[in-house]
């Protein structure tokens, strides 16, 4: 099968490449739709991965060519989603439910064969056949969808809560989408860039601030501040501002994934004791029965129209491109948040 292989760092070839066999309980996918991550960008261009070579794509649609003799819940033609976790099912985390936090998993995409390929070999369970009114094209988007929702849902808050989203990427949209949809009331987004901003704000965003051009603390002396705070930038300043902005007895939630030291200066350590402030972490998205609440909910939000994710994907490629995608991703004036490979009709 034809495969866009990571050779080495920043190298990809695409080659043809041995078409995957499944086992009993799993089913062959022919791959019709590929998301670009934020996370396979460090891969390519750092050489953040566990061996080479390596086929990336984690985020992923397509349908379901054969299933192996003990698969009892998929049939052939299904179209489908697919949850890249494989958790180990042995570990004190994974008998508890708690599949994210799996201390022995394997990962479709990073720590076995991804889906920038034709085919990928995936376990019954990680299946989600898709209802007619979800395309393959909008359902490979819901892998970062289930990462925002399973953020929210870190934290209890009311109905009409104020909201403000750090980042205005692929997961702060997203987080925003899923917010309006779990019934947030005003949610503001915080960016630098003022082209997603201008998406965040079309896309239900009740307030978008450049906090290159606005003092954040200046702003929320004058306004209310948030009760709840989602921080998907994993940059330190923002890390660092969502515990400045909060209100007392408020929640943060930290999704984007820390790259540098994160200092926090005394008088803002202190408002975490004084303002008693709720802090949890989010990682990945996966739940007991796996592969959790959040792919059900994603799949329902896009089939009753709740969320519409189809304004996010900015361009489609041909796995014949190659980098091209990863290269205008990189480029400090991308203000695209999603790209797809295209991998075959669906």
């Amino acid at each position: 099968m034809k495969a866009l292989v990571l050779e080495s760092k920043a190298t990809f070839g695409l080659n043809d490449i041995e078409k995957p066999t499944i086992a009993n309980k799993q089913v062959l996918v022919k791959v019709a739709y590929v998301g670009v991550c934020g996370s396979d960008l460090a891969r390519f261009f750092e050489g953040k991965v566990h061996n080479y070579p390596i086929v990336l794509g984690h985020e992923f649609s397509g349908v379901v060519e054969q299933v192996g003799d003990e698969v009892t819940a998929i049939k052939v033609g299904n179209r489908v989603a697919v949850a890249p976790l494989v958790p180990c099912g042995n570990c004190d985390n994974c008998e508890q439910g708690k599949f994210a936090l799996c201390e022995h998993y394997s990962f479709i995409g990073s720590r076995q064969q991804g889906a920038m390929a034709e085919y990928v070999a995936v376990d019954e369970r990680n299946i989600l056949v898709l209802p007619e009114e979800v395309s393959t094209q909008e359902a490979a988007l819901i892998e970062p969808l289930t990462v925002a929702i399973h953020g929210i849902e870190r934290i209890q808050f009311n109905a009409g809560a104020n909201v403000v989203v750090f980042g205005a990427g692929t997961i702060g949209i997203m987080t925003l989408l899923a917010l309006k949809a779990r019934g947030a009331g005003d949610v503001t987004v915080i960016d630098i860039n003022d082209d997603k901003l201008k998406i965040a704000k079309e896309l239900g965003a009740s307030y978008v601030i450049n906090s290159l051009k606005v003092d954040l603390i200046n702003y929320f002396t004058t306004h209310e501040k948030p009760k709840v705070v989602i921080e998907t930038a994993g940059v330190p300043q923002t890390q660092v501002q969502s515990v400045e902005i909060v209100a007392k007895l408020g929640k943060i939630v930290y999704v984007g994934t820390a790259v540098k030291e994160v200092t926090f200066p005394p008088h803002v350590f202190e408002k975490i004791l004084r303002g008693e402030v709720e802090i949890t972490g989010s990682w990945m998205s996966y739940t007991a029965p796996f592969p959790g609440f959040e792919w059900k909910a994603a799949l329902q939000y896009l089939r009753d129209g709740m969320i519409d994710v189809k304004p996010l994907i900015n361009e489609i490629y041909r796995l014949e491109d190659k980098d091209l995608p990863f290269v205008k991703m990189k480029d400090p004036k991308n203000h695209a948040i999603k790209y797809l490979y295209q991998v075959s009709e669906s």
